[in-house]
């Protein structure tokens, strides 16, 4: 997979760099982490430039393009922190309803995903779960033509902003995975907001009724839907960390060219050379792993392809963890406090270790398909 820039890929990017300079300082980012609803102007502006649509196939009125320039624009949407459901619903839920046969779903849905109108969430994990993909509690029952849904789901990304949520629950004992409006009769939705300045919600479904048309997959084509889902927002999320990384070591090179001790720059003692330079070799590596995750998408062995995704996450979360604590430190006192957008990026290299599976879970399934 060829990772330079077309120019195609140079324009998009540009632009990108430009409307996040532009709309996602710290002070607009903070302001829209603390609200509850969708900030439509600043998602219809991602939307036009092509990013909720990039997934999306021609013949759906998308772009269809290649892994290589998804991790173009994370790197761009990761160095501004923009924490609009990009990766919940233009990466997974696009990659989810892609790899289903519903076509119905596919003509009505990716259309208005692409043009930004409707935002889909997943809605997978239910309670007592950290990282199982699989549904547990919740269950579907098929009666006189539609399907009635109970249970609880947890930490839907960007739930509340979602028109549309994609649920897993059991169905005759497999996998089935529906597509619910946001509104329906029987669904709530609680808000809250996460450490990272994302937001999540909680789900419960108390006899929710979706017609027959709602059914996405069911059995191995749900769990190979949900995966590729999983998969591809592993991709996203780390070449969203790497350009946050980017991003974090240019504000500390800055800050040590600019603060003065005992008469000269800070950037001037080689200790503190020293760390800056183990910060540029993590970012480089976490750069090098997001270019691997995007590769593995392309891999057509799932067992290949499940142990790329998995090297990728573990490093690009080692890496964000050293580099946030690095800058932290690098700052001083006012690193700690809310003055300085340092922290902002400290918290969501951290938390995107806990998202689509933790280092923990990433490493025992990499020990499982070694000993395979």
């Amino acid at each position: 997979m060829d990772f330079t820039y077309n120019d195609e890929q140079r324009m998009l990017t540009d632009s990108l760099r430009r409307l996040v300079s532009d709309s996602w300082g710290v002070e607009q980012r903070r302001e829209r982490a603390g609200q509850s609803a969708l900030d439509q102007k600043a998602w219809q502006s991602l939307a036009d430039l092509g990013v909720a649509g990039l997934l999306v196939p021609e013949r759906y009125e998308g772009f269809g393009e290649s892994p290589a320039t998804l991790v173009a624009v994370h790197l761009e949407l990761g160095k501004g922190l923009v924490s609009e459901p990009v990766i919940p619903s233009a990466v997974m839920a696009t990659a989810l309803v892609l790899n289903s046969a519903n076509e119905q779903i596919k003509t009505e849905c990716l259309p208005l995903m692409a043009s930004g109108s409707l935002v889909c969430s997943v809605a997978y994990l239910e309670p007592g779960q950290r990282n199982a993909c699989r549904p547990a509690t919740t269950h579907a029952v098929h009666e006189a033509g539609s399907y009635t849904l109970n249970g609880r789901k947890k930490l839907v990304w960007q739930g509340a902003s979602a028109g549309k949520l994609v649920v897993s629950a059991v169905l005759n004992g497999e996998t089935a995975l529906f597509l619910v409006p946001a509104d329906a009769q029987g669904m709530a939705v609680q808000d809250f907001p996460t450490m990272d300045g994302y937001r999540c919600a909680d789900v419960e479904l108390d006899h929710v009724v979706v017609d027959e048309a709602a059914l996405i997959a069911q059995g191995q084509a749900a769990d190979d839907a949900l995966a590729s889902a999983m998969d591809h927002g592993v991709a996203a999320m780390c070449a969203h960390a790497a350009g946050a990384m980017d991003r974090l070591v240019e504000i500390t090179a800055e800050y040590l060219k600019t603060r003065r001790q005992f008469g000269r720059p800070l950037a001037d003692f080689q200790v503190l050379q020293h760390r800056l330079a183990d910060m540029l070799l993590h970012k480089e590596l976490a750069t090098s792993m997001a270019y691997v995750a995007a590769t593995a998408l392309g891999e057509s062995d799932a067992a290949e392809r499940r142990r790329l995704l998995s090297l990728a996450k573990v490093s690009v979360a080692q890496a964000g963890c050293s580099i946030g604590q690095s800058a932290v430190q690098l700052h001083g006192g006012i690193g700690m406090t809310a003055e300085l957008e340092v922290g902002d990026y400290f918290k969501r290299l951290t938390h995107m270790d806990f998202l689509l599976g933790d280092t923990d879970f990433h490493l025992r399934r990499l020990e499982e398909l070694l000993e395979g």
